[in-house]
């Protein structure tokens, strides 16, 4: 009965893209500030994640499933309401990137996916999720966005927009929601040291080879963030706050070769 009533007292926070990198640091975050915890991946790797969380002493439940799915989407959502305890944080953090030259190189199928799952998915939970957290008047948002969403991004065109999409709709609802008890939060981070460029098939590129940012590091800066009510935050070193902050100021066409010198295939034997 004891182990009952502590779960009920704890709060609840749902991560998606949860079984490693980032998503994974934001879950141990969770559970290092008493959250019990949904995680959520698409691999199988998302069972030996909980467990690991696990051990931090928080109620864990898991599940895989593929998000870039409608149905993806809807059978998180039931299993969201099957818990029968609300949704205090939720962080939308799931995505995957495509590198190459849009036209001649990179693949149709993965890009379109790469859509649903980015920007399709975030708006689908978010829209189910949201409305519940302003029908009782409180909750806390995340969206993992990108220092990317600042600039064009050749090489990653699709991703980058992708992320664009995240920081604009983000802020948006943000200002919709300024007076439910309902808050947003953009993270934003750098080149960080996940999968993330190997999956991309980025690895012989200059900002796949060069050296990145600790997912702890990122992961404790988003959730301090999202705790503070911010409406973003540009995570990892310095130079990504550099970085976005040029970007600010010049054009886009600056912006887009500076980006290029990073992402170009081959930019990283040079």
């Amino acid at each position: 009965m004891a182990r009952v009533e502590t779960t009920k007292a704890r709060r609840l926070a749902v991560i998606t893209g949860a079984s490693s990198g980032i998503g994974y640091e934001l879950a141990r975050q969770f559970a290092q500030h008493d959250f019990d915890l949904l995680v959520v991946a698409e691999d199988a790797g998302i069972v030996q994640a909980a467990e690991r969380l696990e051990a931090l002493g928080v109620r864990v439940e898991s599940m895989q499933v593929d998000l870039a799915e409608f149905e993806g989407v809807e059978k998180l959502y039931e299993r969201i309401q099957y818990a029968g305890r609300p949704v205090d944080a939720i962080a939308i953090n799931a995505g995957v990137g495509v590198g190459g030259d849009f036209a001649r190189e990179t693949d149709l199928k993965a890009e379109l996916n790469l859509i649903s799952l980015n920007i399709t998915s975030s708006v689908h939970l978010a829209k189910r999720v949201i409305k519940d957290m302003v029908a009782r008047g409180e909750g806390r948002v995340l969206f993992t966005s990108s220092i990317a969403a600042a600039m064009p991004g050749p090489f990653e065109a699709v991703y980058s927009a992708s992320k664009a999409f995240l920081l604009s709709f983000s802020e948006s609802i943000r200002n919709e929601l300024k007076d439910t008890g309902v808050t947003v939060t953009a993270l934003m981070p750098g080149p960080t040291e996940t999968n993330f460029f190997h999956r991309a098939g980025m690895d012989d590129t200059r900002v796949g080879q060069q050296e990145k940012d600790s997912p702890e590091l990122v992961a404790k800066q988003g959730f301090e963030a999202l705790m503070a009510g911010a409406d973003k935050v540009v995570a990892g070193s310095l130079k990504n706050k550099a970085f976005v902050a040029a970007a600010s100021v010049l054009p886009l066409t600056t912006t887009a070769e500076l980006h290029r010198a990073l992402s170009e295939p081959g930019s990283g034997r040079h």
